[in-house]
């Protein structure tokens, strides 16, 4: 004979099952802790979503990004060869510059050279039309 503490008062999972199953009770809960805790899923696999939505938007941003910074790159190399005819340019000014005063200069001297000529001429022609 048993003892009464050796009895197993344990119940077997398909029991329990059916016991689920037929019960109201857990039936009410079960549904009611589904109707509370479906919008939060709902909602997070929403969120889900739109974040992984948003996050497509900003690699095609960021690959647009990239994309435009490619080209600001290449136009920056275009202006280290536009730097080149830039100091090519402004060297031909400084020479310009350089030439120009140079003529001024000869201008200057030819001016300066026909003023003597004319005092010269104005002189001999007063000596030569007052006779001494």
């Amino acid at each position: 004979m048993m003892d009464v503490d050796s009895e197993s008062t344990a119940t077997s999972l398909d029991e329990n099952t059916e016991n689920f199953c037929e019960n109201p009770t857990r039936d009410t809960i079960a549904e009611g802790l589904m109707g509370l805790i479906k919008p939060t899923v709902d909602q997070l696999d929403e969120r889900v979503r739109a974040t992984r939505v948003s996050q497509l938007e900003l690699k095609q941003c960021i690959d647009g990004l990239a994309e435009e910074l490619k080209k600001v790159s290449e136009a920056q190399q275009h202006t280290v060869d536009l730097e080149i005819y830039l100091k090519k340019l402004i060297n031909a000014k400084q020479r310009v510059s350089v030439l120009s005063n140079i003529l001024q200069s000869a201008q200057d001297r030819l001016n300066k050279i026909h003023m003597s000529i004319d005092k010269d001429t104005v002189k001999r022609t007063v000596l030569l039309s007052n006779p001494v």
